[in-house]
Parts: structure tokens; sequence; C-alpha cells
């Protein structure tokens, strides 16, 4: 009982510590992860952070392939935008390439309606203001009751439970991680539509660490550069 209280006053403390947004980050300029698929690399994932004044873009690519025998099986692509002014969400769009179809999502917000509007391949339509765009890099999504799908634009209601503090090694560098476990809330959802991933962010800065899951295969995400 003891452990269970002191897991969760540590999660509200933690929530309480990220009220900071986006600004957490303003001294990363580009972050660079290393993608493997059942412990072999099959691509990247960066992100270049642009400043002007209050407004930040964050610039995203991400590429990968399988491939056996030197035959390209499946093959991935895609780039995308998101803008905040103020260290508040302002629009997010994307496109991407799974191999050979094209999915793409445009996100803004409704001032009127106080609500975020999608232009996605997979949902069209209004959401709430506070569900949050599923790229990892920004710690704000552990507190999300639904993040949205950055290639398609699809509403993911979702369950976060922490996991707690980890020592973990990457690249040869040692970290202090928290873990999260992201799930989704819909049990009635197909299975390959379904959310089961593992995030650890380091635990003073909240920088994303990696990122792990199943499916077809065990896929990792992580972290190979910062500056």
């Amino acid at each position: 009982m003891k452990k269970i209280l002191l897991s969760i006053l540590f999660y509200i403390t933690l929530n309480v510590n990220l009220t900071a947004h986006v600004d957490h980050y303003k001294n990363y300029n580009y972050l660079e992860y290393e993608l493997f698929r059942n412990n072999q690399l099959i691509g990247f994932h960066k992100y270049d952070f642009q400043r002007n004044k209050g407004d930040l873009t964050v610039e995203s690519e991400v590429e990968f392939k399988i491939s056996k025998l030197n035959i390209d099986l499946y093959k991935y692509k895609a780039i995308s935008t998101e803008k905040y002014k103020n260290n508040k969400f302002f629009s997010f769009s994307s496109k991407t390439n799974q191999n050979k179809k094209e999915k793409y999502v445009n996100i803004s917000i409704n001032k009127e309606q106080n609500n975020l509007k999608i232009d996605g391949s997979s949902y069209k339509g209004p959401t709430d203001i506070e569900n949050i765009i599923g790229t990892w890099w920004n710690h704000e999504i552990i507190k999300a009751k639904a993040q949205i799908s950055a290639i398609s634009g699809r509403i993911i209601d979702q369950k976060v439970t922490f996991k707690g503090k980890e020592k973990i090694n990457i690249n040869g560098k040692n970290y202090n991680a928290l873990r999260f476990n992201f799930s989704s809330s819909d049990i009635n959802l197909p299975d390959n539509k379904k959310l089961n991933t593992e995030i650890w962010y380091e635990e003073k800065t909240y920088l994303w660490l990696k990122a792990a899951f199943d499916k077809r295969g065990y896929w990792e995400y992580r972290l190979k550069e910062v500056r």
C-alpha cells in the first residue's frame, strides 16, 4: 500500500511540474532517433526546432524500410510541420507515404468553437482542444485523454500508466528515466488499431529517450543525437 501511495504522489507531482509546456525544450534545436525492428537498424526520425520570438516550429522527417534478401518489402516516409505560438499549440500538417499509400492530416484551431479542426485521411471533423498530436517528443502527451494520429488524424482515446523510474543505457550513455505505458481506452478496437506503447522520458528534463512496441516485430526508437 505504501508503494502505491508513493507512486500516486509522484505522478501527481509530475503532472504539476509539466505545466511549463513546450518551453521545456527551449534549449534543444535538434533531436534524432534511430529506429530498430527486431534489433536491426531500419531508419531514422529527426526533429528540427526553429524559433522566432515567441513562436516555435518543429519540422519532422521520418523514414524507414524493411528489406529481405536485398528486396524492399515495406517503405515508409513522412514529413510534418508542428507550430506553437506563445508555448501553445497552433497548427500541424503532415504527408505520409506508407508503402505507396498516401496519407495526410492538417490540424488547426477553431477559435469560435474553442476546439481543434482536423482534416485527415482517416478523420475529418472537430475534436477537443486538449487532445494532443501523437508526436512523442512533447511530454504533455502523458496528460491528454486522447492523442491525434500524426499520420491520418485518427483520434485515439488513451490510458496512460506510470510504470516507475528506471536507469537505462542508450548508445553508451546512462539516463535516469521515467517510464510510461500508453494504451487504448477503447478495448473494442481491433488489435491492429490498439495503442500499446512504452515511452521513456529523462527524469529532470523530460527529454524523450526511447519508445518500444510490438507490431509484427519488436520496434524501438532510441535517441541518437541531441543538440
